[in-house]
């Protein structure tokens, strides 16, 4: 990293083994890859513009490889912009739909 700083943290003992967990399994490189990860995540959900809401959604593994098919596809640019499809044409049709029953 061309220009960085050093910091310590305290972790509870329970955190350091699923982060070395991680490690271990091969997900990140380092200790300090996962925690600037966790980091780049944290601060990019606070960056949120206010006109979006960000919402964290678990879904099934077999609806996420659905979705990476699409973004495959080229239905969508990213699984993220094929859930904010997927939702909005859902509540445009509960909308449209409670619109009608009020007729």
């Amino acid at each position: 990293m061309a220009d960085s700083e050093r910091i310590t943290i305290r972790l509870p003992a329970d955190r350091v083994r699923v982060l070395q967990g991680l490690v271990d399994g091969g997900i990140f490189g380092s200790m300090s890859e996962a925690i600037r990860t966790a980091i780049d995540i944290f601060i990019e959900a606070e960056r949120t513009p206010d006109n979006i809401e960000r919402v964290t959604v678990e879904i099934p593994k077999r609806r996420a490889e659905e979705l990476e098919a699409l973004v495959l596809e080229g239905e969508s640019v990213s699984i993220d912009d094929a859930i904010r499809i997927a939702v909005s044409e859902y509540t445009e049709k509960r909308i449209s739909r409670a619109l009608a029953d009020r007729r």
